[in-house]
């Protein structure tokens, strides 16, 4: 799976540590880090074919990017292989909906279940 934290914003604790339990719980996580650009995740995705593309964002104003990053991915045409978990503190299971993700985890420990479950 890939994991990172959207464009704009570089808070990465929170991302650190789901990214730590997923790879905890057996997953091979690629950690892009912050301020990751739509364009990066889905060339990321395609070079590690990935199943699973989790998003943090701990910003309000970031928030939109997670939508655009969505919407990257479907128009790369990768929509229907890859599952979008999303998280962060602003973040909420409407938004989630909202954008078009596939879950929302509050924490570490969800995300990590959330994640295998849908392998």
């Amino acid at each position: 799976m890939v994991i990172g934290t959207v464009k704009g914003d570089l808070h990465d604790i929170g991302k650190n540590l789901v990214a730590m339990m997923l790879e905890s719980a057996g997953l091979e996580v690629y950690n892009l880090g912050v301020d990751v650009a739509p364009d990066k995740f889905v060339n990321e995705i395609k070079a590690k074919n990935a199943n699973i593309l989790a998003l943090s964002a701990l910003l309000t104003t970031t928030m939109p990017m997670m939508k655009e990053t969505v919407a990257a991915v479907a128009n790369a045409g990768i929509r229907e292989k890859v599952k979008i978990l999303v998280g962060g503190a602003p973040v909420t299971q409407s938004f989630a909906m909202e954008i078009g993700a596939d879950g929302y985890a509050p924490d570490a420990g969800s995300a990590t279940r959330l994640a295998k479950s849908l392998l």
